[in-house]
């Protein structure tokens, strides 16, 4: 039985264990797998089959995160026009590898995740990506939903938001008190939470001055906050790593999208967090063309300039807290989380177009 380490997360696999897993979705005989030398978690193999290329996703980080995914998926595959892997066959049971797993097709289209790709990529190659993240962003946020909430995949629906799900540091004394809270409290508690964990791992880099700080800036932003709004898709880390792109003509566009485990519904404005950082790191001409082809496509409401800065900590606060927790930084020694976050919060490539 030939066995090959194809991550550290998931292990020895088997050549026969890849047969099994296709046998089981009846995709054909097993060709050969690959590993995937980038992304964060090691959770995905290549698996050519005599039907096609699949990817095979395994060891999930919670039982729901597969569930939750194939949901999404699903209704963006059947109420939008963005490419997902679709079908998304997932597998419970460990019988096969020790673990649950997804079997789902594989994207075609270049892998932006891949350092050796990104550094062919021109300038215009790059701001044509970069605008076709945008124009894909503003076509997610066409699948919405009555509420705003998240998957509950043991029953099956979308639910509102729970502080006892969303917030377990704040449970109540007994399931009898549950209490449903807006997608804004969600935002703020969530902030918070993040803010106050990375000042546990490390108080002089998340002071009380930045918390303070950060209070501020919530009160500002807290009327606009009551602007109504029509729930959308989030996938909350929207970013080139998360997809593949494809080239037509002089055209980019997006031809694949995955990793939708932290997916919900709630204010589409709060999405352009993520790809606006990433994209401020690298170039903030990058930053303005994603932003610009977004509001080609959707029309930004009432107080954006004053909720922006909000949903951008909350962001910045998920990356700082996990940074903090795992030691690492790529910053001055001596910045503190204001330090840091502040260039992100009132970027000129946004300002200037309001």
């Amino acid at each position: 039985m030939a066995e090959r380490i194809y991550s550290q997360r998931l292990g020895k696999i088997a050549d026969e264990q890849f047969q099994a897993a296709l046998d089981h979705f009846h995709l054909g005989c097993f060709l050969h797998a690959e590993a995937i030398p980038f992304g964060n978690f090691g959770q995905n193999v290549f698996v050519t089959s005599t039907t096609g290329e699949y990817v095979l996703r395994g060891c999930p980080h919670i039982w729901w995160q597969f569930p939750t995914e194939q949901f999404f998926a699903r209704q963006l595959y059947k109420r939008t026009s963005v490419p997902v892997p679709w079908p998304y066959l997932v597998e419970t049971s460990p019988e096969i590898f020790g673990w649950s797993f997804v079997l789902m097709p594989r994207m075609s289209g270049l892998q932006l995740a891949d350092p050796q790709v990104k550094a062919q990529l021109g300038t215009a190659d790059k701001l044509g990506i970069a605008r076709a993240l945008g124009k894909n962003m503003a076509h997610m946020q066409e699948l919405t939903w009555p509420i705003a909430g998240r998957y509950n995949a043991a029953r099956e629906t979308v639910e509102l938001f729970e502080r006892t799900q969303e917030f377990p540091w704040l449970s109540m004394e007994s399931l009898s008190d549950i209490e449903t809270i807006t997608y804004s409290e969600r935002v703020l508690g969530h902030l918070r939470h993040r803010l106050a964990s990375a000042h546990t791992c490390n108080a002089a880099t998340t002071t009380q001055e930045d918390l303070a700080w950060v209070e501020e800036l919530i009160a500002e932003a807290q009327e606009a906050f009551d602007e109504p709004y029509e729930p959308c898709f989030l996938m909350e880390d929207y970013k080139e790593g998360n997809l593949v792109v494809t080239q037509h003509s002089n055209s980019w566009q997006v031809s694949g999208l995955f990793d939708l485990m932290q997916a919900h519904f709630g204010d589409g404005e709060s999405d352009l967090s993520r790809p606006i950082g990433e994209y401020l790191n690298e170039d903030p001409q990058l930053a303005g063309t994603f932003f610009e082809e977004y509001r080609r496509h959707r029309v930004l409401r009432s107080g954006f300039a004053r909720r922006f800065p909000v949903y951008m900590l909350l962001d910045r606060a998920i990356l700082w807290e996990f940074f903090q927790r795992q030691g690492w930084s790529w910053w001055p020694e001596e910045w503190t989380f204001r330090n840091w976050a502040s260039q992100y919060i009132a970027p000129e490539v946004i300002l200037n177009q309001l």
